[in-house]
């Protein structure tokens, strides 16, 4: 049996959908943190409320074989920046730590983490992909509270001899996909004209579906055991290239500006959206040599397939 926690969000919602399509005799447990949802009859939902120190998970654990943690705290609020960091750590470091302590109690065989590619840092060097290998470079508070996560996780494996899996993905798009994808994805729809036809970065993304199918192969696979991944489409692109490849998704021309990018990132310093901009223009690669040699995992979904089902949903 599986529990999957963060079941409503954007990747478990499809990781459940996936499983079931896979097996349909096959069950599992999901927590909830309030009711009134309807579940397939193979899905235990378990209302666990909160992911804090204090969440209660013996009743979610009973008969679970693997744990999958995809919940977590992604949005900064507002406040201090000692504020942020204490908010992300009760969720983040406390509440999976505390799930996790209780699932090695409970005898759970293997708990596969879902981080985030931001535990290597925030951009690589043109030609220099990060690897697992890299020293962790987290640079704001939610980075720094999933690198402690991972090495409380890795403490825990250590000492109780339950599995421990860490994921960490780069940007994750697909059906539904929220904030600046959606955003990017709606003017390309739209059939503005934005200024972001002389980018000549490099990018790596992970579709749902591939990151779903990966961490699948987490849940199975003996030689994921107490290894760290980072996960892509193994296709990195440009800025540019993806507007391009949302318009050809989206059978629509791409209406780009060929703007340099020093205009581009001294128009953002102006307007407050520096970060933004570096986002856009800077280089973030992965490198999965790792998971393809180590686990035999191919990305089964083009990037050019997940963007297609990304604008047809």
């Amino acid at each position: 049996m599986i529990l999957i926690t963060g079941a409503t969000g954007f990747v478990g919602k499809a990781l459940v959908q996936r499983l079931l399509t896979d097996d349909v005799s096959r069950r599992l447990v999901v927590s909830v943190r309030r009711g009134g949802r309807r579940w397939p009859e193979q899905v235990l939902p378990i209302l666990t409320g909160d992911l804090n120190l204090s969440t209660d998970w013996s009743i979610a654990l009973k008969g679970v074989d693997v744990v999958v943690h995809s919940a977590a705290r992604v949005h900064v609020m507002w406040g201090t920046e000692a504020d942020s960091l204490r908010a992300f750590r009760a969720v983040n470091v406390d509440g999976t730590l505390n799930l996790a302590r209780q699932a090695a109690v409970a005898a759970v065989k293997r708990f596969v983490f879902v981080s985030s590619v931001k535990v290597n840092g925030e951009d690589t060097q043109p030609g220099r992909a990060f690897t697992e290998a890299d020293l962790p470079n987290p640079q704001d508070a939610y980075s720094q509270s999933k690198h402690e996560a991972e090495q409380g996780l890795r403490q825990l494996s250590s000492d109780t001899g339950m599995e421990v899996v860490t994921i960490r993905p780069p940007l994750v798009y697909g059906p539904g996909v929220k904030a600046n994808f959606s955003a990017l994805m709606h003017a390309v729809q739209r059939s503005w004209p934005l200024p972001l036809g002389a980018i000549h970065n490099q990018r790596s993304l992970v579709s749902l579906d591939n990151l779903v199918d990966f961490i699948i192969t987490c849940i199975i696979h003996p030689q994921a055991a107490n290894q760290t991944f980072l996960v892509s489409d193994g296709q990195d692109l440009s800025t540019t290239e993806l507007v391009s490849g949302i318009a050809q998704a989206a059978g629509l021309p791409a209406r780009l500006l060929p703007v340099p990018v020093w205009a581009l990132q001294a128009g953002a310093l102006l307007l407050g959206k520096g970060e933004a901009m570096h986002r856009l223009c800077g280089n973030l690669q992965v490198d999965i040599s790792k998971a393809r040699s180590l686990l035999g995992w191919v990305p089964p979904v083009s990037l050019e397939e997940g963007l297609r089902r990304t604008i047809a949903n």
